[in-house]
């Protein structure tokens, strides 16, 4: 049986994806360069983003990238558009929880600040220091990475849930301002995946996922690739403002 990914081709398209190092990030980064594309990916994980670039050579690039940082961003894009000649699209992957297991009466008023300084004032910040690339592309492609904990409601996780569902209103939002220069803006709204910064989720939660999804098994990266991949094609390009539920029927819109 062939493998869905392989069947989704980019080549040429010039892809940057932030938060790419690890986890997701890094199963986009390489589910990318396999459909042909050149993939820049930014970073706060040094070490393991030029171990990750090496290995993956000349079709990928790490540019250093501080998601709360503003200064950073822009460079980090400037930087990536270097590399890849310009860009086509835009993985906005980049997040932090940091406010896992606790009631929102003894949520930290800092640890509600740098989530939302990441994943939504950077995911801001990511797309306007893109979008002329992005226009320039003639059609540019932005897919953000937000969550089914939106969704659904999520208990003691309110920063990150918050958060997340910001990033579904952005996209609408961003859609419209953007699409006059053909540029989609979508969301992938991912279920509770098996990579490294869900190790901290409680064995019980992983459950509740996989006993109330419509397919009852664990969500691993792969499943989110294809889509990831599909909303930046060329052919995608009637398809603006929407949010996927990639999550195995636990939340359906």
């Amino acid at each position: 049986m062939s493998n869905p990914q392989t069947e989704i081709h980019l080549a040429g398209r010039r892809v940057l994806v932030t938060g790419g190092a690890r986890g997701l990030g890094e199963a986009f980064v390489r589910a990318l360069i396999a459909a042909g594309a050149r993939v820049a990916f930014g970073d706060l994980l040094h070490e393991r983003g030029q171990a990750l670039a090496a290995e993956l050579g000349a079709a990928a690039h790490y540019v250093p990238m501080d998601m709360s940082d503003r200064t950073a961003i822009t460079s980090g894009v400037a930087a990536a558009a270097a590399f890849l000649g310009g860009i086509d699209g835009l993985v906005n992957n980049a997040a932090i929880t940091n406010s896992g297991g606790r009631d929102m009466a003894d949520l930290d008023p800092d640890v509600w600040d740098q989530v939302m300084a990441v994943n939504v004032r950077g995911v801001w910040q990511a797309t306007v220091a893109a979008r002329p690339w992005l226009a320039a592309s003639g059609s540019g492609r932005v897919v953000h990475l937000a969550s089914d904990t939106a969704m659904w409601g999520a208990p003691r996780l309110l920063a990150y849930v918050a958060s997340k569902g910001a990033v579904l209103a952005m996209t609408r939002s961003m859609a419209r301002e953007m699409g006059g220069d053909a540029i989609t803006v979508n969301a992938i709204a991912p279920g509770l995946t098996l990579v490294e910064a869900t190790a901290y989720v409680p064995q019980a939660r992983h459950q509740q996922y996989q006993e109330g999804r419509a397919i009852g098994r664990a969500q691993v990266p792969a499943d989110i690739t294809a889509a990831m991949l599909f909303l930046l094609t060329i052919g995608s390009g009637f398809v603006t403002g929407q949010v996927l539920p990639v999550n195995g029927g636990f939340a359906m819109n």
